[in-house]
């Protein structure tokens, strides 16, 4: 699974660095640069729910097989257009296998892990795609200064290819503990939307469409803001980025399990908007580095923290619907950030959109709290699990 999730994020963090600089180059604003994420993201966000609900009935491993040959067929449409608006129809179609791909990947990942060490064991994961994120974009502005935008896709398919390939080689995966399988023998089937939707899970993971606002304008807009600032290498800001959450991520995810999820989320919160400020603040190689750094250190713990936090919860046969709705926040987040950052940098310059995702991020920490706070006395926890069924389970 750690090499399945490393392709995928390598072939992923090829492509949307340096889409924005295709884009440009075919005569596209700097909004329509945004919007190549935010169309990837908003349609991952949408169909998010409803395709993790699918990968729990049709199952995990054949989702992933035709989730990543589908995103392959989407590399090669990349090659060939020479328009924008082609390119943006596609991604659009590459989002909605994309949320079928973490969805599906997710879920059957944990239902491996002990559910002590579930932080832990999410964090381990999660290292495959910051090791991804660390190396492809380098890569990716070196073959496209050397080759061009048509071998970015070629590298991209042949990586979607692979990810076909693991996906086939793996098995089923764990079956739901037999206790909790046959206590849902019983159990009242539940209403056609509310199988496909974890509308507590949505409700909570609001907190991640605040501060991965700012992700997504650091996904389209570093190398870009760099570019900018003659900073180079163009890829310094997710190259550091990725390096300091591979320092601390070993370290928080056990931190986590031994001493409790919100004890280490709610700092990571305060760290995220940090990072930002010191971004929007000022533009320089020192800024870059210490915004990464900080920003690196919060992001990267609080979102394995979250959803070991939200997934204590879950019923087994439920976790590609809760998948799901954590992805349609984070996702919906990612998108509004990338497409809102291209209109400020082009009204009022990187410092105003960097701001602005500071700000967001600022309001993440009390509505998470608050959040928390009143669904847990409303229903106990944001699951559809019943307490009777997680003692039993236990």
């Amino acid at each position: 699974m750690c090499g399945f999730t490393f392709t995928v994020f390598l072939s992923a963090f090829q492509l949307l660095p340096t889409a924005p600089f295709r884009i440009r180059e075919l005569g596209g604003s700097t909004f329509q640069q945004g919007l190549f994420l935010a169309c990837l993201t908003y349609a991952s966000a949408i169909s998010a729910p409803f395709t993790g609900a699918v990968a729990d009935r049709v199952g995990r491993r054949l989702t992933l097989i035709i989730a990543s040959a589908i995103i392959a067929a989407c590399s090669v449409g990349y090659a060939v257009t020479s328009s924008v608006r082609v390119m943006l129809a596609l991604v659009l179609v590459h989002g909605v296998f994309w949320s079928a791909l973490l969805s599906a990947s997710a879920a059957y990942l944990t239902n491996l892990l002990p559910e002590r060490r579930r932080a832990e064991g999410v964090g381990y994961w999660g290292l495959s795609t910051t090791a991804a994120v660390a190396v492809a974009p380098p890569i990716a502005f070196w073959i496209l200064q050397e080759g061009g935008w048509r071998w970015i896709c070629v590298s991209c398919g042949a990586l979607n290819v692979l990810m076909c390939a693991i996906a086939f080689a793996l098995d089923e995966g764990p079956s739901p503990h037999p206790v909790v399988a046959a206590s849902a023998q019983h159990a009242a089937p539940p209403s056609r939307l509310s199988s496909l939707l974890e509308w507590r899970v949505l409700v909570l993971a609001g907190t991640l469409f605040l501060y991965s606002f700012g992700y997504g304008a650091i996904t389209t807009f570093s190398a870009v803001y760099a570019a900018a600032l003659d900073i180079s290498p163009k890829s310094i800001y997710l190259t550091t980025l990725a390096i300091a959450i591979l320092c601390t991520r070993p370290m928080s995810g056990p931190l986590a399990d031994r001493i409790g999820y919100r004890r280490v989320l709610l700092p990571c919160l305060a760290l995220i908007a940090a990072g930002l400020a010191l971004l929007a603040v000022r533009g320089t190689t020192w800024s870059f580095i210490a915004s990464a750094i900080v920003f690196g250190i919060g992001f990267g713990t609080a979102y394995p923290v979250f959803v070991a936090y939200v997934m204590k919860d879950i019923d087994t046969r439920r976790r590609g619907a809760a998948f799901g709705a954590i992805l349609a926040a984070f996702d919906t987040g990612v998108g509004t950030g990338s497409m809102s950052a291209g209109w400020l940098i082009q009204r009022f310059g990187f410092s105003a959109a960097f701001g602005v995702a500071a700000a967001l991020s600022v309001i993440a920490l009390p509505y998470f709290i608050v959040a928390d706070k009143n669904l847990r006395r409303t229903w106990g926890a944001p699951s559809t699990t019943r307490p009777s069924l997680r003692r039993r389970s236990s």
